[in-house]
């Protein structure tokens, strides 16, 4: 008798995993109904109440969620910081108009752009309280990996004779406005025919530090067509050219490992067509592929491993002309790009949209929704045959991760 029990146990043990229903140590600041809201493994907690948040960001240690809030319609957004271990938030500065933060790769300091300057925070008894002006006339910047230093960008001007060329800067944390501090890193000739480009945004950095790739942009409707995403040496001795894509900072991502970036290129503004996943070796050896099947679209994208990317595919819709733009009702699929091998992930319903793919450790997460919702859930699925299971419901986009040490790929 009791040997025909182990054996029943064992029978539902192999035949009924318990992957869905385990526990995913997962740590995330997410929206619902405008609050910034936290979840760490099974429990939910709601941090802020009669706010209109925006853009929540963990800290280096996962201390600290800085977020924007502001009025109902986004027009003025500022600074508050979530102080987890005293379960307050605050702001570090008296109330200033600010957008674009960015946690230090190394400490809890952070930095921001309020009406173009750039600031970034001072320490009070080990908390970011307080600023200090670093440059004048940024647009865009991006931490260098040292975390002493930024990357900055200036709009360029239009002059009688045209258009500037597009400058960059590298900045000192500690440069205080001082123009002696603050020197030229490169500087990016354009024109109207081959790069017309007036800005520079979406800085990231390698793995390894060598290269920095960003995107090229012009005037604004332009820039809703077409960008240029280029690429350049840590030192400021190389530039290249990537490609053309649209401007979504989400669709650049380099490689866990290796200096390999995968972008989605493809001009027009419409998602119908001309959206395909694209692998190049940096610095660009003539090693471009393309991975997106013909009469297919990819809308987003994320490395699961040095040689896997997980993209949201859907087909093509070359038979739209005008009318209501047609929602692309994607899936994920996983593209080995060593073999060559392409297989689907996600299952949606008919009338649901999985999009915005992340990696957590070997953990794969992704934002369900439909067409007609403003809200959507969070499903996860350990590795690529792993048992899928929603881990979030009702929420307003995709969840920021807490990435420990360990999990950064």
């Amino acid at each position: 008798m009791v040997t025909r029990f182990l054996l029943l146990i064992l029978f539902v043990s192999f035949n009924f995993p318990t992957g869905a229903s385990a526990e995913v140590p997962l740590k995330a600041a997410f929206i619902r109904d405008h609050q910034l809201w936290m979840k760490e493994g099974d429990k939910e907690i709601q941090l802020t109440t009669s706010q209109y948040v925006s853009s929540p960001q963990w800290s280096k240690d996962g201390q600290y969620i800085a977020y924007l809030a502001g009025d109902e319609n986004g027009e003025k957004t500022y600074l508050y910081i979530y102080d987890l271990k005293k379960k307050e938030s605050y702001q570090p500065y008296p109330s200033i108009e600010t957008s674009k933060i960015k946690w230090s790769p190394t400490s809890n300091r952070l930095a921001y752009i309020s009406r173009g300057v750039l600031n970034v925070t001072k320490t009070k008894n080990g908390r970011p309280q307080g600023f200090e002006n670093v440059s004048l006339g940024v647009s865009n910047f991006e931490w260098f990996p040292n975390g002493k230093e930024f990357i900055v960008s200036s709009q360029s001007k239009l002059l009688p004779t045209g258009w500037e060329p597009v400058r960059l800067f590298k900045v000192p944390v500690n440069a205080n406005i001082d123009p002696n501090k603050i020197k030229l890193f490169y500087t990016i000739q354009t024109n109207t025919t081959d790069l017309f480009a007036i800005d520079a945004e979406a800085f990231k950095w390698s793995p390894d530090g060598s290269w920095v790739s960003f995107l090229l942009t012009p005037t604004a409707s332009w820039s809703n067509d077409s960008n240029t995403l280029s690429v350049l040496s840590s030192g400021g001795e190389h530039f290249q050219i990537i490609g053309k894509m649209l401007g979504y900072e989400n669709w650049i991502k380099w490689a866990p490992t290796k200096n390999q970036l995968a972008f989605i290129s493809g001009e027009g503004r419409f998602f119908v067509v001309n959206k395909n996943t694209t692998v190049t070796e940096i610095p660009k050896l003539n090693t471009r592929k393309e991975y997106t099947p013909k009469g297919y679209v990819d809308l987003d994208l994320e490395w699961f491993s040095p040689d896997e990317i997980i993209v949201a595919r859907a087909k093509e819709n070359k038979e739209w002309k005008e009318g209501p733009v047609p929602t692309m009702f994607t899936a994920l699929y996983v593209i080995n790009i060593k073999s060559g091998e392409q297989k689907q992930l996600t299952f949606p319903k008919k009338s649901k949209i999985d999009k915005a793919p992340q990696v957590v450790g070997s953990t794969i997460t992704w934002y369900r929704t439909s067409k007609k919702e403003d809200q959507g859930d969070v499903w996860v699925k350990d590795g690529i045959d792993g048992l899928e299971h929603r881990w979030l419901k009702n929420v307003e986009s995709a969840p920021t991760f807490f990435l420990e040490t360990s999990t950064k790929r």
